[in-house]
Formats: C-alpha cells, structure tokens, sequence
C-alpha cells in the first residue's frame, strides 16, 4: 500500500489525488464564474474578483501540495497555506454578504471598477476600497438554491479550506502510519 490507505469499505484514498481534487474543484469554480461573467452577462464586482484571486490562490496551493505531496512537516506547511488562503476568501465572502444584505439606504455608492482603480490609485487604496465594497458589491444579480454568488463562495471555501485540512493532516498522517 505505497502511499496510499485502505478505507474500511476497500477505497483506496491518496492525499496527492485528493489535493488534486482540491484544486479542479477551485478550476471548476473560477471556469463557472466565468461563464457566468461571459456566458450570461453577469459583470463582477470587485469583491467578486478579490474572491476568484483567493480560489486562484488555493488551487495553486492544492496543486502545489498534489505535485510535492509532502511527509512530515511540510504537511503542515501546506496545510497552514491552505487555512490562511481559505479563511481569506471567508473573511471575503462574509464582508459581501453584508454588503448584500444593507438595507438600499444603507448600501456604499458606487465607485470606479477594478480596473480603473488599478490603473490610476495607488495599490493600498485600491485595496481598501475594494475591502470597503461598493453598491455594485451589495447588488444581487443570481440565485441558486437561495444562496448568491457570495454565499455559494463561503460555502466552498469552508468546502475546500476543511477539505484541505482533513487531505494533509488527518490522511496524511493515516497514510503515514499505514506504511509503517
């Protein structure tokens, strides 16, 4: 059993495929996104974008954990990696939702999108306004079992973040142990 643990019911579970798994299931993501931004019309905010940075950010740590697949403490490392991107795009969604659900005389003005912002504001202000939102960020433009954009997001970096603990400490350590 190379690397790999027998489960219970004879599955064979790997941490480099389930990490790969992690990081197609952010491609996937980021790939709905944009047929909902070129497909269907539904143009980001910037906190939107910010998101799709932070799903970015964790599929490159999948991946990079899949094609390491690390022993020991680089488990850890990965793992810490996989916590810190997930808890980012969390704290991300979270502030969108509230966004979402301001009262309309509540909800920021709008601003100047992304790219202008990039262009012509230094990178910390960008930034802070960006984390700010604006009334494009509070606008609800598509539904999916109740849930928008933001919340589908929030449950897919708990998905993912969770996911990548339970793959590099709780496989790994398994897989660890079966090969002693």
């Amino acid at each position: 059993m190379n690397a790999q643990m027998e489960s219970g019911d004879g599955l064979s579970i790997n941490p480099r495929y389930t990490n790969l798994l992690g990081f197609l299931g952010c491609a996937g993501l980021l790939a709905f996104a944009y047929y909902l931004q070129y497909g269907q019309g539904l143009d980001p905010c910037p906190l939107c974008i910010i998101q799709r940075v932070a799903f970015l950010a964790l599929g490159l740590v999948f991946l990079a954990a899949a094609l390491h697949n690390p022993k020991g403490f680089g488990r850890h490392v990965y793992t810490a990696l996989l916590v810190l991107t997930a808890v980012a795009g969390i704290a991300l969604a979270i502030r969108h939702l509230w966004l979402q659900s301001l009262p309309p005389d509540r909800v920021p003005a709008c601003g100047p999108d992304l790219a202008f912002m990039l262009r012509n504001f230094p990178l910390q202000e960008t930034i802070n306004t960006v984390l700010r939102g604006s009334g494009s960020c509070a606008n609800v433009d598509w539904r999916f079992l109740g849930l928008t954009i933001p919340g589908w997001a929030l449950v897919w970096f708990l998905v993912l973040g969770g996911g990548g603990v339970v793959t590099n400490e709780w496989l790994g350590r398994r897989t660890r142990q079966s090969q002693t």
